[in-house]
């Protein structure tokens, strides 16, 4: 029931949806159900939209909010796995922000 969330590069040759392409540039790898587990629980918008069985895409322009959750959620965070786990997928997300050709998939099972 993990959420993996993965960075992805898109690129798209012309305008046609046909012609996009992804590529996988790193992933943060819920193992153990930590981030799934932290979304379950979280209170916040984008967090709650997060579905442990399905799939959830968020563009760089979607990270600045994001961020400032996953950012949240770690202040809180009583265990270490959890910060651990949230410093990661924070570090995807700055990335992601750093450039429009990035989107954040996170991966449910």
């Amino acid at each position: 029931m993990g959420v993996d969330v993965v960075l992805k590069r898109v690129s798209n040759s012309g305008t046609s949806p046909k012609n996009r392409r992804l590529t996988q540039v790193d992933v943060v790898a819920d193992r153990y159900d930590l981030f799934a587990n932290i979304c379950q629980s979280s209170k916040l918008p984008m967090l709650r939209r997060v579905n442990p069985y399905g799939s959830l895409i968020l563009t760089a322009q979607e990270m600045p909010q994001f961020i400032s959750e996953i950012d949240a959620m770690r202040e809180s965070a009583a265990k270490d796995s959890d910060r651990e786990i949230l410093d990661a997928i924070s570090n995807l997300a700055r990335r992601c922000a750093d450039e429009a050709s990035m989107e954040l998939h996170l991966e449910g099972d």
